[in-house]
């Protein structure tokens, strides 16, 4: 699998399209060797908006690679200090990876966010900032 920036040739909506558009350098896709889009994250300075892995391409690794791509381009770019992201309280599985796998924590809980009524988690990772050599 490839990680790629993300480009506007996608199919956004219009939401995404200003994610991809104002910025471009924390939002890539994760490609198949054919060239078919299989994964995304779209992400804005501080904050994931979405993550997705096509079914049969989970459990590969890819939600990890494409959150740490965007991750270091927020500190390259921005020299983020941390980054936030939502999650549906009965996604399970992605609450594991975040917490388990990449290191966030539940920080918030936000009473009916999404639009059919479900709460959700606000989640957040700190990065490390490097220790300054004086």
């Amino acid at each position: 699998m490839d990680i790629r920036q993300a480009t506007i040739w996608l199919s956004l909506t219009l939401a995404d399209l200003y994610h991809a558009l104002t910025w471009p350098e924390l939002s890539y896709v994760a490609v198949d060797p054919r060239g078919r889009v299989v994964g995304y994250i779209l992400a804005k300075i501080g904050h994931v908006t979405s993550i997705s892995v096509l079914r049969p391409y989970r459990r590969l690794g890819l939600a990890n690679k494409l959150m740490k791509q965007s991750q270091e381009a927020m500190v390259a770019h921005y020299n983020a200090s941390h980054i936030t992201l939502h999650v549906r309280k009965s996604n399970r599985a992605a609450i594991s990876l975040y917490r388990d796998t990449l290191g966030f924590e539940v920080h918030a809980m936000e009473k009916g966010y999404y639009a059919d009524g479900e709460d959700a988690y606000g989640m957040r990772y700190l990065f490390t900032k490097p220790d300054s050599v004086e």
